[in-house]
């Protein structure tokens, strides 16, 4: 199963700009940046590595729920499964 292209150009970006937010902050860190500083540039590479998530399990849900890989099957990804999928990001 492939997830929308166009959404997950979108998730790249986002990918993009948290992993260029991490270099920040261990520069930072080399740098001795004060704490506060540190903690909330560490906070925003979070929730966007969460956005990132949330956004690649909303984009595929109902694909993965209604849309089986091959016709005839089952789908591909339970309910279960993507509760599971939700807290492990939680």
């Amino acid at each position: 199963m492939e997830l929308d292209p166009t959404e997950m150009a979108k998730v790249g970006n986002r990918l993009k700009r948290a992993q260029g937010q991490l270099t920040a902050v261990i520069r930072m860190l080399d740098e001795g940046q004060s704490c506060e500083d540190v903690v909330t540039q560490l906070s925003a590479v979070s929730r966007a590595l969460d956005r990132a998530g949330f956004a690649i399990i909303a984009s595929g849900m109902k694909q993965c729920l209604t849309q089986p890989e091959t016709p005839g099957e089952a789908p591909a990804l339970d309910v279960a499964k993507l509760e599971k999928l939700f807290l492990s990001l939680a």
